[in-house]
């Protein structure tokens, strides 16, 4: 049925009060302005909506009929304006993804400073939807750990993480600062080594045909596990292995393996007010500050490194010292 609203009204108005006179006061409009605007209803709909003459004012039939659908469509329409001024009137949200890893604490609460009427929530995202709670809406921007499809995305690299090997407490490992790629050769890799290309060239199982299938691991907890029960070991972010550190394992930086980078992404054609300002804030601009959000994509990425791990337990080792490693045993 499509009638405009205003014409419904004021056909309800008179159906239930069956009295123009009153219908038009209590619609706040003249009585001629009513009788006008039903007239029109009834030459849209090309039916009369009342007896002609009647006195006191009577429906038709038709009249009848459309009374019954003027009510729902406007009890419909009374809800969906409910609605809006319900969404209107709860408090903002800004949704933060962030991989894990990520501390967002000096940021939300420059947030807090700066938009205090906007609540900030925060979603921790994997490395498979980190980008996807961006297209489905659950988050406005993402903290993401490159690579990642960057398609219909901005993109700005903040940041590079070293990578550590986890090992057990006891192993040889834990004796020094830090290790290459040749000193884990022999080691057993809880990982697909096509994700670490520079210790898949170097490792003898790879090299000799020996490597053993990885058991089931749904996640990095489970990895962290299998690496304490000394099944193997695992190249991740410093900011991972911090995450999920045990008292009976250890972390050393690997030299040779690419550093990952942190990026923070949103969707390139959904830019708003509220994302321009929290791109701000993780660049550190003032909260006076007019720039785009869109700007800062120019130059390198700014490199931020974790300090060296403490040194090992001093315990004796269980394995035999990885190959060139010894060369950097401490004095």
């Amino acid at each position: 049925m499509d009638v405009d609203l205003r014409q419904l009204r004021s056909f309800v108005a008179v159906a239930e009060l069956l009295h123009f006179g009153r219908a038009a006061k209590a619609l706040g409009v003249t009585r001629p302005s009513l009788s006008h605007t039903v007239i029109e209803l009834e030459s849209e709909l090309r039916v009369k909506l009342f007896v002609p003459g009647a006195q006191p004012t009577a429906l038709t039939e038709a009249g009848r009929t459309l009374l019954e659908d003027a009510r729902q469509r406007l009890a419909e329409e009374e809800l969906r304006r409910l609605e809006l001024a319900e969404a209107a009137a709860a408090p903002a949200e800004f949704t933060v993804g962030f991989a894990p890893g990520v501390t967002l604490t000096k940021w939300t609460r420059i947030w807090a400073e700066r938009a205090p009427d906007v609540e900030l929530k925060v979603l921790s995202t994997t490395s498979t939807d980190q980008a996807a709670v961006l297209h489905d809406g659950r988050a406005a921007v993402s903290f993401v750990r490159l690579p990642v499809d960057r398609d219909g995305l901005s993109v700005i690299p903040l940041y590079s993480e070293v990578p550590v090997v986890v090992v057990p407490k006891e192993h040889a490992v834990s004796l020094f600062d830090h290790v290459s790629v040749a000193d884990l050769a022999d080691e057993h890799l809880l990982q697909d080594p096509d994700e670490l290309p520079e210790w898949r060239d170097t490792a003898t199982e790879v090299r000799t045909g020996r490597r053993r299938t990885l058991p089931p691991i749904g996640s990095i907890e489970d990895a962290i596990e299998l690496v304490a029960a000394g099944v193997g070991i695992v190249i991740v972010p410093q900011s991972i292995a911090r995450l999920h550190m045990r008292r009976d394992l250890v972390y050393r930086p690997v030299t040779d393996v690419a550093p990952t980078q942190i990026a923070l992404a949103w969707l390139a054609d959904g830019t708003t007010d509220h994302i321009e300002q929290f791109v701000g804030i993780v660049q550190g601009r003032t909260a006076n500050s007019s720039r785009s959000a869109q700007q800062p994509t120019a130059g390198s990425p700014t490199t931020k490194r974790g300090s060296p791990p403490s040194k090992g337990s001093g315990r004796a080792p269980t394995r035999s010292v990885p190959r060139k490693a010894a060369r950097r045993r401490r004095k």
